[in-house]
């Protein structure tokens, strides 16, 4: 089983909506933790995460959100909110 620590940034594009920046990932929980607490002063969202799977067979846990900053897309909400 392998774990994936990953921060995703989002910015403001010119009509408003938000505009996911390219993925980052962390070497692990601290580390995801830093940098998202480092862009959250920089861009209008951030989320950190981690996921836990198998490569071999494809499956893979649910996300465990390890950070939120500022805001979100819609969609992102409301899965988190589930």
């Amino acid at each position: 089983m392998v774990t994936y620590f990953v921060v995703q940034s989002f910015t403001r594009g010119n009509r408003g909506a938000l505009l996911a920046d390219i993925p980052v990932q962390a070497t692990g929980a601290d580390h995801a933790l830093r940098l998202a607490e480092r862009l959250a002063s920089t861009k209008v969202g951030v989320v950190a995460f981690s996921r836990a799977g198998d490569l071999s067979t494809g499956e893979f846990e649910d996300a465990t959100i390890l950070f939120i900053g500022g805001d979100l897309p819609l969609d992102m909400q409301e899965v988190m909110a589930a």
